[in-house]
């Protein structure tokens, strides 16, 4: 994956070759062999009496052994487990016969949740509650994966668990994440960006923030939420204030994972294409920023969460077998 060129079909320069490397692959590219992935669910009470829910992949023949590994999966910003790359890694966890699990952050499992907060990209201590709960139920060892948002929060959390973090997972992965917030922040902000994935994010976010809006009345103001034309004004009236930051920079600042990565003490990949469109590649961290437990990965090609391979109208699961291949490793 570290040497990961598009097909010459969703091949192209700069900004062009990174958009239809994450456009087409979520829309239109396989993202799994054979019969769709079955999940059953379970909702798991939270410590301040609301809920998550979490997928498991169901098996329909004989489930794997109880000391199988289990492979957990974040997803990214209002994705889910029916998310192109939740299902290609459904897929790959079912060929290897690993467990596999999606836990949805607050709000993203199709019901609304109970309390004012929602999800964030820094969110790591509900990230090390659910990865506490999963440790103690099973008997395997455990590996994580974080898809963009999810996995700057997991970093966040391996960042902040330091020696402990090997405890509960054998090793981590965060792909196509936003490392630098304000980076990031800014690129999704501006130009074709701010046409297209700007307006794709917003178009489920704020009819969520409206209905907390009902469930909490007072909790923000609506005026300011509805004029929100961009993430980072969105943030400022929402996810900020509700997480206990400030204002956006001070979100984006303190949620960033970049400036931690040096204190992660357990095995890390971190995945980034250098023509992501949300993450530009002057923004990624080069060698001598990580500590010795992080492997960087940034290939030329491969868009937002994209990697396609194969021919027209092509495949995701390269990315699940190149980070399954590499947690394999760690085992």
């Amino acid at each position: 994956m570290i040497e990961y060129r598009a097909p010459r079909w969703l091949a192209g320069p700069g900004p062009v070759g990174g958009n239809v490397q994450t456009i087409w692959p979520a829309l239109f590219s396989r993202r799994f062999l054979g019969p769709r992935p079955v999940y059953t669910r379970e909702r798991w009470t939270t410590p301040d009496a609301d809920f998550i829910d979490v997928d498991r992949l169901a098996w329909a023949a004989e489930a794997p052994s109880a000391d199988a590994p289990l492979l957990v999966l974040f997803h990214g910003l209002e994705g889910s487990s029916r998310s192109h790359y939740a299902e290609a890694f459904a897929h790959r966890a079912r060929q290897l016969r690993w467990h596999y699990a999606v836990p949805h952050f607050r709000g993203c499992s199709g019901e609304l949740n109970l309390a004012p907060r929602a999800y964030h990209s820094g969110d790591h201590e509900e990230v090390g509650w659910i990865l506490q709960r999963l440790r103690a139920a099973h008997r395997g060892p455990m590996l994580a994966v974080g898809i963009s948002l999810g996995g700057n929060a997991l970093l966040r959390w391996a960042e902040e668990a330091g020696e402990t973090a090997a405890r509960t997972v054998r090793a981590v992965c965060a792909i196509s994440s936003p490392l630098d917030l304000a980076a990031g922040g800014a690129a999704i902000g501006r130009g074709f960006n701010r046409l297209v994935y700007t307006r794709m994010f917003l178009r489920t976010m704020k009819p969520k923030a409206l209905r907390k809006l009902a469930q909490h009345p007072g909790l923000f103001d609506r005026e300011r939420l509805l004029a929100a034309r961009d993430l980072y004004e969105f943030d400022n009236v929402f996810t900020a204030p509700l997480h206990g930051f400030r204002n956006t920079e001070d979100y984006w600042s303190r949620a960033s994972s970049k400036p931690h990565l040096h204190r992660i003490r357990v095995s890390a990949l971190v995945l980034n294409a250098r023509n992501d469109p949300f993450v530009p590649a002057a923004s990624l961290p080069r060698p001598h920023e990580v500590g010795a437990f992080v492997t960087l990965w940034q290939p030329l090609h491969g868009g937002h969460v994209g990697f396609p391979a194969g021919m027209l109208p092509g495949h995701v699961m390269t990315l699940p077998q190149a980070v399954t291949g590499w947690l394999r490793e760690q085992l």
